[in-house]
């Protein structure tokens, strides 16, 4: 018999081991991918013109960009093996137990990217960032999507500052604070949709 269900049960009737095997077959991927999307790789579609033009959202929605807004997969085991580096693109969950946006939620995933790291000093000034007193080179954003708004922000030990590549569409840590490393889901590394945006970021 080469079916292992005939080796293991060899008085299941033909019909039976076939269905089972099915079964198994299709449980298994199931399993399989449950896995993976909890543990290793999670797919996130971009929802909001915060990232724009790093990560494009959909049209109509206000300041996107593209037809179809672009979906991503973020690497959630990676953080268990380093730290985050400032400048990588972070999927999270926001902190507190109020709504950080006007039409936010409690708890809300967001894609943004890290900006300040444990224990710095965020100072925004005319657009421009400076991380301790230095101004941080930020090649990804383009002169018209600058927030010309100034504020000073220290980071906690183990909390993390981000910002979206729109400043001044971005609902980000300006407004709602540091995000606690616990929150973080994982680092944003490929785009898989549509067609026209698939590569690694």
């Amino acid at each position: 018999m080469r079916d292992p269900l005939g080796r293991v049960a060899p008085g299941l009737p033909h019909g039976v081991r076939v269905v089972l095997d099915w079964i198994l077959t299709i449980g298994g991927a199931i399993l399989i991918v449950l896995a993976l999307k909890a543990w290793v790789v999670n797919p996130y579609r971009i929802p909001s013109s915060s990232m724009e033009p790093t990560l494009h959202c959909a049209r109509p929605a206000n300041g996107c960009l593209a037809r179809f807004s672009d979906r991503v997969l973020a690497n959630r085991f990676i953080y268990h093996f380093r730290s985050p580096k400032r400048g990588e693109i972070i999927v999270f969950k926001t902190p507190g137990d109020k709504p950080v946006c006007s039409d936010g939620k409690v708890g809300e995933t967001f894609v943004k990217r890290l900006i300040g790291l444990p224990g710095e000093t965020v100072t925004e000034r005319n657009g421009f960032i400076f991380i301790n007193g230095k101004a941080l080179l930020e090649p990804y954003i383009q002169p018209e999507r600058r927030d010309h708004m100034s504020g000073t922000w220290k980071v906690p030990a183990g909390d993390y500052f981000f910002m979206g590549d729109n400043r001044n569409e971005s609902c980000d840590s300006r407004t709602w604070g540091a995000v606690p490393r616990k929150n973080l889901i994982g680092e944003v590394f490929f785009v898989y949709w549509p067609p026209n945006r698939i590569g690694f970021r």
